[in-house]
This record gives structure tokens, C-alpha cells and sequence, in this order.
């Protein structure tokens, strides 16, 4: 825990390693998790379509799955962190129209289990 996924398209141009390190390290510092705990995994998708435009547009969508017990004012804050960090990485690129980010945090399933090998 915590479980973060970053979902993108395109983008190439974006240190996304030290975006992934700098997302661990908000989490540290606004949900109270331990920094070595903290997976991040930044998959890049090819095809993107926003309302009927299928180019000139970039995606990026960040979940964050923690353990149940943040406030909800906890998690709002953690996504408006998020989407500032985005803001610092991500500025306007040639080819695209706009670049559109996003950001959720939400409770990790009672289900969930981990192991390390």
C-alpha cells in the first residue's frame, strides 16, 4: 500500500520517473504512508478520443488506492496535490491541443491482500 497508478497517452517528453518519485513522496506527505510502501506504475496507452477528436489531445489519470481510514478532506487534498504536481510537469507541447489531467484517491478494497517475493 499504497497502490498508484498513472494511466497517460503520449507525452513522451515528460520526466515520468521523477514524476513517479515525486507522486511517492506527496503521498508520504499528505496520507501519512511510509515512502518505501508507496508502487507506482506509469502505463502509457496509445489510442486517446475526447468527445469526437481522436488527435491533438493527451490523457493522463491518476488513481491512488490506499488503505481505508483518510478523512475525505485528506483525499481532497492529496488530488489537488496531485493535479499541481501534473501542472509542474506536464506544460503545453507541440502537437497537442491540450493535455488533459485527473486525479482520484480512493479506499483500497477490504479484499486486498499483498505478498513480496
Amino acid at each position: 500500500m499504497p497502490q498508484i497508478l498513472v494511466t497517460r497517452t503520449g507525452r513522451d517528453d515528460v520526466d515520468w520517473e521523477g514524476f513517479a518519485s515525486e507522486l511517492n513522496q506527496l503521498v508520504v506527505e499528505k496520507a501519512a504512508a511510509r515512502l518505501e510502501a508507496c508502487k507506482t506504475q506509469v502505463v502509457r496507452g496509445e489510442d486517446v478520443a475526447v468527445g469526437d477528436e481522436v488527435d491533438g489531445h493527451g490523457l493522463v489519470h491518476v488513481t491512488i488506492g490506499l488503505l481505508a481510514g483518510r478523512t475525505d478532506e485528506t483525499k481532497a487534498e492529496l488530488t489537488e496535490a496531485v493535479v499541481e504536481l501534473l501542472r509542474k510537469f506536464i506544460g503545453p507541447m507541440d502537437g497537442y491541443r491540450m493535455t488533459h489531467v485527473s486525479a482520484e484517491v480512493r479506499d483500497l478494497d477490504p479484499s486486498y491482500r499483498k505478498a513480496e517475493f
